[in-house]
């Protein structure tokens, strides 16, 4: 009973499904899995703008003065560690892309056929608006001293909570199995993946060398075990390798963290939905490789020491604003691969195929990095805590 009721193994489960699914589906089988997956992802992501406010605004009120504060430190170091792992990525492109045989071709993939039909529930706002707003709320809540909406934003924590429990956590499997059903169909995996493994292989030892990193730097900041954070967050792994979104694992990372004993309740509940949208680490740690290896394959040559300056810089901004859904970062940046590294349309087209190929392990490598931030923020509180107590005690 223990096992049927576990995350991890529900998740599991539903990759497994969907990959079996996947080989032996036909054309007609696999409309009707692309038609489930369409609506399940529809009520996903109608409920992550609700979800993002029902728990940043509540957690911004509950810190009361800290807030304004929490709130440029949590995007100042989510930042930081973008751009410090575009750095770490762009360093390493240079170093090894050049002693690599890539191959610039890769097979089509089979078109996975028209959904039956569309029942679109549109969320009612976009991410960013949601995010903004939440912050807003929240902030104005404090600066106002609003009993009343502290109250009324406090039952809609609750409310949210009750949907991530009853809704978006059991219909995860599903959405995972579908998921991985299309991939395989369409030959994302069973015949992309050889042509660009070296490639996808390095970026994923890159991704665990930043986790790494991170957590080295949590542990130092917090003086807390890091592996009482990273051993809650298999589940977090998995589900946003399935999904292919933050937005999506979400929930799931919610759950994981409070889990943990060094990280603070309230600071999990204001941390991992901000840093789920604007903490995008892995994903900007593999466009920045894979776009240095496009431009060897395609060009010839790797871009140029200033133009990867800038375009790290820059890509690290465009994060913070991306969508927590799968692709959103190489999309939302779009213009900085065309604009500052000048690539044309087959060079585009060729870094949105490798990017999908292992998208899912970005979204992952982000999802489990906030871990390591939101055990930053809470050793920053904490030692601020410690410091007041102190002071109030000699009379500072």
């Amino acid at each position: 009973m223990k096992l049927k009721n576990n995350l991890i193994f529900k998740l599991v489960l539903g990759v497994a499904f969907g990959i079996l699914l996947g080989l032996v589906s036909s054309k007609e089988v696999i409309v009707v899995v692309a038609t489930i997956k369409y609506f399940l992802g529809q009520v996903i992501s109608y409920c992550i703008p609700l979800i993002i406010i029902g728990f940043i605004a509540p957690s911004i009120v509950k810190m009361k003065s800290k807030a304004s504060k929490m709130l440029g430190i949590t995007v100042i170091i989510a930042y930081l560690s973008s751009i410090g792992a575009a750095t770490f990525s762009a360093i390493s492109g240079y170093a090894i892309i050049p002693n690599l045989s890539i191959s610039n071709t890769a097979e089509g993939l089979r078109k996975i056929p028209e959904i039956m039909f569309k029942l679109k529930i549109p969320p009612i706002m976009s991410v960013m608006t949601s995010l903004v707003t939440a912050i807003l709320i929240g902030l104005s809540t404090v600066w106002t001293k609003s009993e009343l909406v502290e109250k009324l934003l406090d039952q809609f924590q609750n409310m949210m909570l009750s949907i991530v429990t009853k809704v978006i956590l059991p219909i995860l499997p599903f959405f995972i199995a579908t998921t991985f059903a299309g991939l395989v169909y369409e030959g994302g995996i069973t015949k992309q993946l050889p042509v660009f493994l070296i490639v996808i292989v390095i970026v994923l030892i890159g991704h665990f060398i930043w986790l790494t990193l991170l957590y080295f730097i949590a542990a130092i900041v917090s003086k807390e075990n890091p592996l009482e954070v990273i051993k809650h967050y298999g589940p977090t792994y998995l589900t946003a390798v399935g999904t292919m979104s933050s937005a999506a694992t979400l929930p799931v990372a919610l759950k994981c963290a409070h889990k943990s004993k060094v990280l603070k309740s309230d600071i999990v509940d204001f941390s991992v939905p901000l840093c789920s949208t604007i903490h995008l680490c892995g994903s900007i740690l593999t466009e920045t490789f894979f776009v240095m290896t496009v431009s060897q394959v395609v060009y010839g040559s790797l871009p140029s020491f200033g133009s990867m300056i800038q375009f790290v810089i820059l890509l690290g901004i465009f994060g913070i604003g991306a969508p927590g859904v799968p692709g959103g970062t190489v999309m939302a940046s779009l213009g900085l691969i065309t604009g500052i590294l000048g690539f044309n349309d087959s060079a585009v087209a060729l870094v949105l195929t490798i990017f999908a190929l292992q998208d899912s392990f970005g979204t992952a490598c982000n999802m489990t990095g906030d871990g390591a931030i939101t055990l930053i923020l809470s050793g920053l509180v904490q030692r601020r805590s410690i410091k007041q107590k102190s002071n109030i005690k000699t009379g500072m």
